[in-house]
């Protein structure tokens, strides 16, 4: 089951990743796209070149799982130009398939 706290990091690859992949072949852009460490604890987040496929990977207490979203129409929207990381609302609109016209944050942490 995917539970996020919080404390979860969420990094998103923003190249098109090969579906074909599985544990090792992500495993392996994480270490080199990304610079993380795959069994940190993180969740991952991957899509394909058509935007089509979702495929997210994390590391569950005693192994690492793959949870994976193909679409029957329409395309995934990511995230806006950033940083690899994103939060969990973000990941929430992009699962969901919500593409928000204007989001801005009633305060911010720390204030």
């Amino acid at each position: 089951m995917l539970a996020l706290t919080g404390a979860t990091r969420i990094f998103l690859y923003r190249g098109a990743a090969d579906m074909r992949k599985s544990f090792d072949g992500l495993c392996g852009l994480v270490r080199t796209e990304l610079l993380q460490d795959p069994l940190s604890g993180s969740l991952f987040v991957f899509c394909n070149r058509r935007r089509t496929m979702v495929k997210l990977l994390y590391w569950d207490r005693d192994g690492q799982a793959i949870w994976y979203k193909r679409l029957e129409r329409g395309t995934f929207r990511l995230p806006d130009t950033g940083p690899a990381q994103i939060d969990r609302r973000d990941l929430s609109l992009l699962l969901e398939g919500v593409t928000p016209r204007r989001m801005s944050r009633r305060y911010q942490l720390g204030d």
